[in-house]
């Protein structure tokens, strides 16, 4: 399992944005890049000469724009493959109630939940509960 750092993801993020007109990016390079563009409030910290000193705690009052990123490229990775069974389709539902980017942003919801929980209970993630919030968030309005 990769196990990058907290500034290899970072790195990964701002040389991805850095080198975005260049046309020469990998295939995990070219989703980021999208899912970056999407989020322009997020522009500022990944072009800050700063951004690898950078603190996102809670207290700071924002959210951590590499965590966030991170999130949307883990999402779009378990779609793709069907990781958990069923997150394809509980997907596929939100997307056609929400769209793409606000279902993903209601799955980091169900995917904080389900990490949180495990980590809690010193358990495995449960992919089924994942699923099964996903799902109910499909049904609700």
């Amino acid at each position: 399992m990769f196990n990058p750092s907290k500034d290899e993801v970072r790195n990964f993020f701002i040389d991805a944005w850095r080198r975005r007109d260049t046309g020469v990016l990998t295939p995990l390079e070219i989703l980021a890049v999208g899912w970056m563009e999407q989020h322009p409030e997020y522009h500022e910290d990944l072009s800050a000469p700063d951004a690898l000193e950078r603190d996102y705690g809670v207290e700071a009052g924002r959210s951590n724009p590499f965590l966030h990123l991170s999130m949307h490229l883990s999402i779009t990775e378990q779609v793709s493959i069907d990781q958990p069974p069923g997150i394809r389709q509980a997907c596929q539902l939100l997307v056609a109630r929400r769209g793409e980017h606000e279902a993903h942003h209601a799955i980091m919801e169900c995917l904080g939940q389900m990490l949180w929980t495990a980590q809690r209970s010193g358990l495995p993630p449960d992919g089924d509960a994942y699923v099964d919030c996903v799902r109910r968030a499909a049904t609700r309005d």
